[in-house]
């Protein structure tokens, strides 16, 4: 389409985040085709590649230093004050496109990894029965000590954008171990937390077969609406493997766009006194609001409760991850 358009002098900027190469290897060559223009002669193209935080409302586009770039000085210069005029907090020039895109791309996959040891971790202090939360609170009194918590990693960034940058390892010959290692685990928890609900589950005699299961949190993060990758999905398809019957309750998320995405409606409520297992999986501020009698009081008499996000105290749930 922008190749239909493409005039003389024209530059084209890509934010979308690609494995480094991407723009000029894959994006130029269908410009140049569909253009007739010959590239950095005719046309020219910048890479600034977007730096958006779903659900942030203190960290904005406009208040996020933004990293620009491209394909001549002329063009780098021209793309850098171009969002300079925009970028309150400023920009940072990289010396080429591939940088840039390297530069985006290592941001989500540095997450990833972090969490994905921190999930390691407390897969390790769950067999060691240390509760997870307690320990890296402890951890977490050294100044340099890096705040992440284990849970699910979905979204279109965090559990995406890794493998762009595998797959480009991969084609120049080189095999990540971390990166994929690391996106294997998180790929996981949504399966090991199922288990271990279960478990719960069957030491209070509540058979999983047929049980009514309330999952509190469907957004792939809290206090958003964003729908996309989310790994509560994993959890919602293995509990129905085993028979249960789940009921999804969101208040952020549009319930036409999770029965075109997934298939199927949730809750405007949850019926008090109904359910044989309550999950809090996105820790959306209205269920910190809630608190803890309140969400109790969705169970029956006989229930699992288990928190994902840590959203009550270790003293008031069943289990915790």
């Amino acid at each position: 389409m922008l190749g239909g358009l493409l005039k003389k002098q024209d530059i084209v900027i890509y934010e979308s985040t690609v494995y480094p190469g991407a723009t000029e290897e894959i994006c130029v060559p269908i410009l140049e085709e569909c253009s007739g223009l010959v590239f950095n002669t005719d046309f020219f193209v910048g890479y600034s590649p977007e730096r958006i935080n779903p659900g942030d409302k203190e960290h904005r586009v406009t208040n996020i230093l933004k990293i620009t770039s491209g394909s001549t000085k002329d063009t780098s210069d021209t793309v850098d004050n171009l969002y300079k005029s925009i970028i309150s907090a400023g920009t940072h020039k990289a010396s080429s496109i591939k940088v840039a895109e390297a530069a985006k791309v290592i941001e989500n996959t540095q997450r990833d990894v972090n969490i994905a040891l921190i999930n390691e971790l407390a897969l390790i202090f769950n067999k060691l029965d240390i509760d997870t939360e307690e320990v890296l609170v402890a951890a977490g009194t050294k100044w340099n000590f890096l705040p992440f918590r284990p849970g699910l990693v979905g979204g279109h960034c965090i559990s995406v954008d890794p493998y762009y940058l595998t797959y480009k390892a991969q084609a120049i010959g080189y095999n990540p171990e971390i990166i994929l290692a690391g996106r294997r685990l998180n790929d996981s928890m949504g399966n090991y937390m199922v288990t271990q609900i279960i478990k719960l589950m069957l030491n209070k005699r509540i058979h999983i077969n047929e049980a009514k299961i309330l999952i509190m949190g469907l957004a792939f993060k809290e206090n958003c609406p964003d729908l996309r990758n989310t790994r509560v999905i994993d959890m919602i398809k293995e509990f129905n493997s085993f028979g249960a019957k789940i009921d999804v309750f969101d208040p952020w998320v549009d319930p036409n766009e999770t029965q075109q995405t997934y298939g199927f409606t949730p809750l405007l409520a949850p019926q008090l006194g109904s359910y044989d297992a309550i999950i809090l999986a996105v820790k959306h501020q209205q269920f910190i609001d809630m608190g803890v009698d309140k969400i109790k009081a969705f169970g029956k008499d006989c229930h699992v409760l288990y928190d994902i996000k840590y959203i009550l105290p270790a003293n008031q749930v069943d289990g915790r991850i």
